[in-house]
């Protein structure tokens, strides 16, 4: 049974209401712990693969015949708005070439670290991988590193209550979806995070690009790591590289840094080669 089609065609129609200005709000901390996904390939990733239940759709007119295929999951008590482009736009605020949106519940996604090591620690015990995030604020930076991670295998990623919602619109897109179903876990502190890591028996990489830390191709890969990464420009602060082994990425005279979601990129792929 398919899903039910509603025509918009009024952009202040109350239906489409989690949908409106979504440039300038951020649904996830608020609105019922709503979120916004958009373009073809999050929403593919919404219905086939994501963890999260979907509350609706919201679609141009002129993308339901290239959709039929994805459309055809959608659940049938999940409704599907339909607008032309204009008015589309206008709900959204800003014009929606892709012609794509849906809303997702986030439900229950306040699980702590230590809930999160525990449901890792019921899997067999395989060699184990987590990328933890320390004050990142940027939403390209997370979603860049929750593809990252998805890419090289990691098993789950943590982050601090200073980093951005990883459910966040832009942060979802430029994920290519893997926020949606790799699982994750954010509050606490940094030092927190770190400590229920160590606890459940992983091996802590505090990524820095100081002189003194150990090179990265110089160290054996445990069979329970997290690789943390600190926040673009200051770095992980000194407490915590204390609480961890130092690792740095050799590079060229002169230049000692590169993107925070590049590095765990490269710390990951050494990682994931290490294990194949």
């Amino acid at each position: 049974m398919l899903a039910e089609r509603f025509q918009i065609s009024k952009p202040d129609d109350p239906r489409v209401a989690p949908y409106t200005s979504i440039r300038e709000k951020d649904l996830t901390s608020g609105h019922g712990g709503r979120f916004i996904v958009e373009g073809k390939v999050t929403l593919e990733t919404l219905l086939r693969r994501s963890r999260f239940a979907v509350e609706s759709l919201f679609l141009c007119e002129t993308r339901l015949e290239p959709l039929s295929e994805i459309l055809a999951h959608v659940p049938a008590n999940v409704p599907v708005y339909v607008a032309p482009q204009d008015v589309m736009d206008a709900v959204a605020g800003f014009p929606m070439h892709r012609g794509v949106l849906a809303c997702g519940m986030k439900g229950d996604t306040t699980a702590d670290a230590p809930r999160v090591l525990g449901d890792l620690a019921q899997e067999p015990p395989l060699p184990s991988t987590l990328l933890m995030l320390s004050d990142l604020s940027n939403h390209d930076n997370v979603g860049a590193c929750f593809r990252n991670a998805a890419a090289f295998g990691a098993d789950a990623v943590l982050l601090d209550a200073q980093c951005c919602d990883p459910l966040y619109r832009k942060a979802i897109r430029v994920s290519s979806g893997s926020t949606l179903w790799l699982p994750f876990a954010q509050g606490g502190s940094g030092p927190e995070m770190v400590r229920a890591a160590r606890d459940a028996g992983y091996t802590v990489w505090a990524m820095t690009p100081r002189a003194d830390a150990a090179p990265l191709a110089s160290l054996p890969v445990p069979d329970k790591l997290a690789v943390l990464l600190g926040a673009e420009g200051p770095g992980l602060p000194d407490d915590l590289i204390a609480s961890a082994v130092p690792v740095r990425i050799p590079m060229s005279g002169g230049f000692d840094s590169i993107n925070v979601a590049t590095a765990g990129a490269v710390a990951l792929a050494h990682v994931f080669a290490a294990r194949a």
